[in-house]
C-alpha cells in the first residue's frame, strides 16, 4: 500500500495532505469535501482533481492550519496537486496542472514582511521625509 505524504504553503496557511488508494474520499480539516463552504472553495480545491481524472481510487485527508481561507484554500490545492503528481508520476498530468495554473504546483514564496524597530508595527517608514 502506497502512502504519500505532501504539504503546501500560501502566506501563513500550510496544509498538509495524505494519500493513500482506497475508495475515492476526500477530507479537509476532516470534513468530506462535499461539505465545505463557501462554493468557490470548494470548486477551487476541486480544480486538480478534476485535471487528474482516471488517476483511480484514492482517499486524500487534507490538515490545514493558519491564515485566511482564501490563504488555506490555496495552500490545500497545492498540497493536493503535488500529491497526485507523485502518486501517477505523469509527466502529462504535471504539464496539464502547470498549464491550467501555473501556481497548481508552484507555492507562491510572498510572505508578510517583518516589522521594523520603532516603527509601531509598520513594515515600512511611512514618516514624513524632511529636505530642508
Amino acid at each position: 500500500m502506497k502512502t504519500i505524504h505532501t504539504s503546501g504553503k500560501r502566506k501563513e496557511a500550510v496544509a498538509r495532505a495524505t494519500l493513500t488508494k482506497g475508495s475515492g474520499k476526500v477530507r479537509i480539516n476532516k470534513a468530506l469535501l462535499e461539505t465545505i463552504s463557501p462554493p468557490a472553495a470548494r470548486l477551487k480545491i476541486e480544480e486538480p482533481l478534476l485535471l487528474a481524472e482516471g488517476i483511480g481510487e484514492i482517499d486524500l485527508q487534507v490538515s490545514v492550519r493558519g491564515g485566511g481561507v482564501s490563504s488555506q484554500v490555496e495552500a490545500a490545492r497545492l498540497a493536493i496537486a503535488k500529491a497526485l503528481v507523485e502518486f501517477s508520476k505523469d509527466k502529462e498530468l504535471e504539464g496539464r496542472l502547470l498549464s491550467y495554473n501555473r501556481q497548481l504546483l508552484v507555492a507562491d514564496v510572498r510572505r508578510k514582511e517583518a516589522s521594523k524597530p520603532n516603527r509601531h508595527g509598520q513594515a515600512r517608514a511611512k514618516r514624513q521625509k524632511s529636505y530642508r
